[in-house]
């Protein structure tokens, strides 16, 4: 295995399971320390935080005591989100405002957080959790489309705000992956065997991404290897976006 992040520290947002809790692990596998931030946070070998993106005063504190406790932050995945359904005549006021508050605010609150601590980094690196639905339209996810279309956006932002202080700013962006959130989302259908090959058939690979798989490409973002790479984003999403296959037969 690596050990690209042999002395090198990192705060994984969503932390506690799913696409978090598989870059965390990949991460600390090739020798990186890790803390992870959640609402219901791992425990060893990483160094565990209970904290709410929405709430700021929670974000600092546990960013404060990532960066003192593992001695400074190299670091920072911003992977903490929530999914929605509908269109955009399903979702009442508050679920937008809910989403945005996650998907959107929760980045600037961590990223605003770990941005003294990253300064001083020798290298420092912030990949943030996009998604396909930023890039590409898919139906009955317009909540979910606009909150990581503007990560995407932000993602761009950041990069250009922080490239003179060697913060390189990346994003990944997951087609459907086989995470908690998706089998939630599976057992609420009427036929959660009939909408998993329909999530299937889209892919033009045939199958669901793994957060393993969407862990490496997080790994590669945020590490020395990607040194000359910023304000990039990359699909990791089994060919959804960029192909156009004939239907199966």
């Amino acid at each position: 295995m690596s050990a690209e992040f042999e002395g090198l520290t990192a705060l994984v947002t969503g932390g506690g399971s799913g696409i978090g809790l598989a870059t965390a692990t990949l991460l600390a596998e090739r020798g990186a320390r890790v803390a992870c931030l959640d609402l219901n946070p791992p425990g060893e070998p990483f160094l565990g935080l209970k904290a709410d993106v929405t709430d700021d005063a929670s974000v600092r504190e546990a960013v404060t005591a990532a960066a003192e406790r593992l001695g400074g932050l190299d670091i920072l995945i911003n992977n903490a989100g929530v999914g929605a359904s509908g269109t955009v005549s399903d979702n009442p006021d508050e679920e937008w405002l809910r989403v945005l508050d996650v998907n959107v605010l929760g980045m600037v609150r961590v990223s605003r957080a770990a941005l003294p601590y990253l300064r001083e980094s020798r290298h420092a690196a912030i990949v943030n959790t996009c998604s396909i639905v930023a890039t590409a339209g898919l139906p009955s996810r317009a909540l979910y489309s606009a909150s990581k279309g503007a990560v995407l956006s932000l993602t761009l932002a950041m990069a250009a705000d922080h490239i003179q202080e060697g913060i390189r700013v990346n994003c990944v962006n997951p087609g459907t992956a086989d995470t908690p959130w998706i089998g939630r989302l599976l057992a609420a259908a009427p036929d959660p065997e009939a909408e998993r090959a329909a999530l299937v058939q889209r892919q033009p690979m045939g199958r669901l991404v793994t957060p393993e798989e969407i862990a490496h490409a997080v790994a590669y973002l945020a590490s020395p290897l990607a040194s000359a790479t910023t304000g990039a984003s990359l699909a990791v999403d089994g060919g959804v976006q960029g192909l156009r296959l004939r239907p199966r037969t």
